[in-house]
């Protein structure tokens, strides 16, 4: 693939409560020339693996306060960076950013790293991919914690703050992804929300940031909406693992209403763990979210 771009190591450098090894893929099956990214960390052999999706414009190190939680008790914690975000490889061209070109990756790193009884821990973009995932990949997936966000089936219609959000990146296309950070979750201390933007030195590197709001399918014929509609149905009746759902309360676009559908659309899903400080980026409370997992999963 041509014209691609790799965020010098440098950004990455001291980044606040994030220490974990980088690790990588360079020849993953069907994106051979593109280079992902993502933290390994636990016992390489360990029973349970914790498979953590980041979301936008986001990347692994959301996972920074869930990833010791999770390892702490024995477990096995993976967190790739989809191509765009974080230290993975981003083409430089929007055209590239597509909702197949994503979930077909993701089935090639879990595939490459032969994941098994995988735990999916997922929210915003992590749902909308993630969620359609375990049905196409042969009971890899044992457990979900699910956080705020939804599936993309093309056939409801999108919130008027979602809207406003795909309007605002459209019409920014170098937005700040500090400042955004800060503005939805400001507890972030100056050095988060650096980290968060560490991935993006201009505006070349944010393709996958610019197309992320776009890619949500917005009619039935939508790409992602027929497939995201067969994932609902298969979660409605056939999912048989055990689910934990956590709900930051101040997320005016995939908070309690969209997380309360979601919730009835998979089979089993109790009764969430509600936070009502937390607003979209859950992850931020996500040592307290990783507790309460480990304890509704007895693990």
């Amino acid at each position: 693939m041509n014209d691609v771009l790799r965020t010098p190591a440098e950004r990455f450098k001291n980044l606040d409560g994030f220490s974990f090894s980088p690790q990588y893929l360079d020849e993953l099956k069907g994106y051979e020339g593109l280079r992902m990214h993502y933290v390994d960390e636990g016992p390489p052999n360990a029973q349970n693996v914790f498979l953590c999706l980041h979301g936008e414009p986001t990347w692994s190190y959301l996972y920074r306060k869930m990833i010791p939680v999770f390892t702490a008790s024995g477990h096995r914690a993976v967190a790739p960076d989809y191509f765009g975000f974080g230290r993975s490889d981003k083409p430089v061209s929007d055209d590239v950013y597509q909702f197949d070109f994503h979930r077909m990756s993701l089935m090639a790193f879990i595939e490459s790293l032969d994941l098994n009884n995988i735990i999916l821990v997922c929210q915003d973009w992590g749902g909308l991919l993630g969620l359609t995932l375990p049905m196409d990949i042969s009971g890899r997936v044992s457990k979900l914690i699910v956080m705020n966000t939804a599936l993309g089936t093309g056939d409801m219609k999108l919130s008027d703050g979602f809207v406003a959000w795909r309007k605002f990146v459209k019409d920014n296309p170098d937005f700040d992804v500090a400042g955004l950070m800060k503005r939805a979750c400001p507890t972030l201390t100056v050095e988060e929300c650096a980290a968060y933007d560490a991935p993006f030195p201009d505006l070349k590197y944010k393709a996958g940031v610019r197309r992320f709001p776009a890619m949500v399918p917005d009619s039935p014929d939508a790409p992602g909406a027929a497939l995201s509609r067969k994932a609902r149905d298969w979660l409605k009746t056939d999912w048989s693992g055990e689910t934990f759902m956590a709900i930051g309360m101040q997320d005016a676009v995939l908070g309690p209403p969209v997380m309360n559908n979601l919730r009835k659309l998979i089979k089993g899903c109790p009764a969430p763990y509600e936070i009502p400080e937390a607003g979209h980026f859950v992850q931020e409370w996500g040592d307290v979210v990783a507790k309460r997992a480990l304890e509704a999963f007895d693990l």
